[in-house]
């Protein structure tokens, strides 16, 4: 039982991240592999201000959340301009850049890690929190704001012919995910109770792009999903040791390949968003169907 709890508590903490990462990726179009980074800040924050300060654990996921956005206001002010693939490298850069400021700063532990931290962090907490963040990006998403952050991701310079302020939106964008990602990593802390950079590392930042794209860019439930899957496969495959992570990344390709927009695609599990993609789909039906009987006219 304690082990499925667990499990639930880092599928949960994981998600915050996801939901961060999937309004910057998936809503708005900039696919970044630097959240690690926004991790480690949220997490070494958090254990600063609980380990060595002695404040209420609310307060070090508010600290831990703040100075991760602050820092991205900073990476955004230099790289948001940058054009295509170029984004996603320095983010990389900068995932790796606070990786290796880290692991040189004894205070916090450096490379060898920080252990022995307070375990604050239950599944009620990670629920409850989890609920939160899901109905704060359902909110934006479909907010006006949201609106243009996906008009943005469709087409950049249209929207800013139509007089959306692109660069304020991926701002906006950049600053939540990485607050989401804070919140993630002082959860983190305060639950394996250890921390140590290379935790925080690419290939952390590389999982949660995954966890977003294979569920489906553009959707909060495909973000849940493949949180849920991908977090819980490794763990379902332990019994096969060495190869359980030939399975993980196995079904990871086979989604890849066999469908590209993800599990669910854009497609929300809602009444409201199950209705509007039964009725887009009739949409294309009833088109093809005049479209085809136009062209059998046009013959005759």
């Amino acid at each position: 039982m304690d082990y499925i709890q667990g499990i639930a508590i880092l599928i949960g903490i994981n998600l915050i991240a996801v939901l961060g990462l999937s309004v910057l990726t998936g809503f708005t179009g900039l696919f970044s592999f630097g959240h690690g980074g926004f991790m480690a800040i949220g997490a070494y924050i958090s254990a600063i201000f609980t380990a060595r300060l002695h404040l209420p654990f609310a307060l070090a996921i508010v600290a831990g959340a703040a100075a991760a956005a602050g820092i991205s206001v900073l990476i955004g002010k230099l790289t948001l301009k940058l054009k295509g693939d170029y984004f996603c490298i320095a983010t990389m850069g900068f995932g790796e850049a606070v990786r290796v400021i880290l692991n040189n700063i004894p205070y916090v532990g450096g490379a060898r890690g920080w252990e022995s931290l307070p375990k604050l962090t239950n599944i009620w907490l990670v629920f409850a929190l989890d609920i939160v963040f899901v109905v704060i990006t359902w909110n934006l998403i479909n907010s006006r704001q949201g609106r243009n952050m996906v008009a943005v991701r469709e087409e950049e310079l249209a929207a800013q012919m139509a007089g959306v302020d692109v660069y304020r939106h991926k701002m906006i964008a950049l600053v939540v995910s990485a607050a989401f990602a804070g919140v993630a990593g002082a959860l983190m802390a305060q639950y394996i109770q250890f921390i140590r950079p290379t935790m925080f590392n690419m290939a952390k930042s590389t999982d949660l792009t995954i966890m977003v794209i294979f569920g489906g860019l553009g959707s909060i439930s495909g973000s849940v999903l493949g949180t849920i899957l991908l977090v819980a496969l490794p763990e379902l495959f332990r019994s096969f040791a060495q190869w359980r992570l030939v399975f993980y990344g196995l079904a990871v390709i086979l989604i890849m390949v066999g469908r590209p927009q993800g599990l669910i695609g854009g497609l929300e599990l809602t009444p409201s968003g199950i209705r509007k993609t039964i009725a887009a789909r009739r949409a294309r039906i009833a088109f093809a169907a005049a479209s085809k009987a136009a062209e059998r006219e046009g013959i005759e």
